[in-house]
């Protein structure tokens, strides 16, 4: 295994040709795709990695100033890529992955078949012309309860992103992962992804999109979904789940893996 592949607790399971490749997002790790992955190994590579800042990397290996940015997880996808030379995958990626897979078609559009997006948006921040879900202050408070009380921050963000209550399974699991996390690698990650504005760079896409998303979902609207379909460069397709919450696949597995099979396994033109 080579030092990329260690850092980012890489796994390959399953068998087939085609290759999928599973990125989580902010406060999960690998673990958030434990639903889907039994129902992908019989038929494709299925590639699992941890984002570095997740609780289960090496929080010595987190490089502040790199990941001050989101360009640092694109770099990292890209050496994974090249690590395991993958010429051609399906990858599906998760809110925060949404957008480094996106921006990692741009410059490597050959590698990547088909994007699937879920939960995904581009920018929280609320503008005059844009509603991204959040207002400044809101984040202002988010960061001030990172700082100030770790743990009884968990416990309320928990709740809030997956759209349920304390003693819901899905809770306490992204709770637990989320309190996993360094909290001072935490307080950085929320300030790179809360304050990110990707939009301009939508246009640039052209690998085709499938957008996956909640009916309600604090972190990620409806009219975001609807955004990105209006402005990304190529293909796209928008499928909205009757399901709550930001992490659907960790909260509704019953209702969200048959959808994202369906996205896997047919292409835009032919996804039912």
């Amino acid at each position: 295994m080579g030092i990329v592949e260690e850092a980012h607790n890489v796994k390959i399971v399953g068998k087939g040709n085609q290759i999928v490749i599973l990125a989580h997002g902010f406060g999960t790790d690998q673990s958030v795709w434990k639903h889907l992955v039994p129902h992908l190994v019989d038929d494709y590579r299925v590639i699992l990695y941890d984002n570095m800042g997740a609780g289960t990397t090496n929080p010595d290996y987190f490089d502040f100033e790199r990941y001050c940015t989101i360009d640092g997880f694109v770099y990292d996808l890209l050496a994974i890529l090249q690590e395991l030379e993958v010429q051609s995958c399906i990858f599906v990626g998760h809110s925060l992955s949404a957008m480094v897979g996106l921006l990692a078609s741009i410059s490597h559009p050959h590698v990547f078949s088909k994007l699937i997006l879920v939960s995904a948006s581009p920018r929280f921040l609320n503008d005059s012309e844009y509603f991204g879900g959040f207002q400044q202050e809101d984040l202002t408070q988010l960061y001030d309860g990172i700082r100030s009380n770790y743990k009884a921050w968990c416990s309320g963000f928990a709740p809030l992103v997956i759209g349920g209550d304390m003693v819901s399974v899905a809770v306490q699991e992204f709770s637990r992962t989320l309190f996993n996390m360094r909290p001072d690698i935490t307080l950085s990650l929320a300030q790179t992804i809360f304050q990110f504005d990707m939009r301009p760079i939508l246009g640039h896409v052209t690998v085709p999109c499938h957008i996956i998303q909640s009916t309600k979902d604090l972190a990620a609207p409806v009219v975001v979904a609807e955004y990105l379909q209006q402005n990304l460069g190529g293909k796209t397709i928008v499928e909205v789940m009757p399901t709550e919450g930001h992490l659907p696949q960790l909260s509704s597995p019953d209702i969200v893996i048959p959808v994202l099979l369906n996205h896997i396994q047919h292409d835009l033109a032919e996804a039912k």
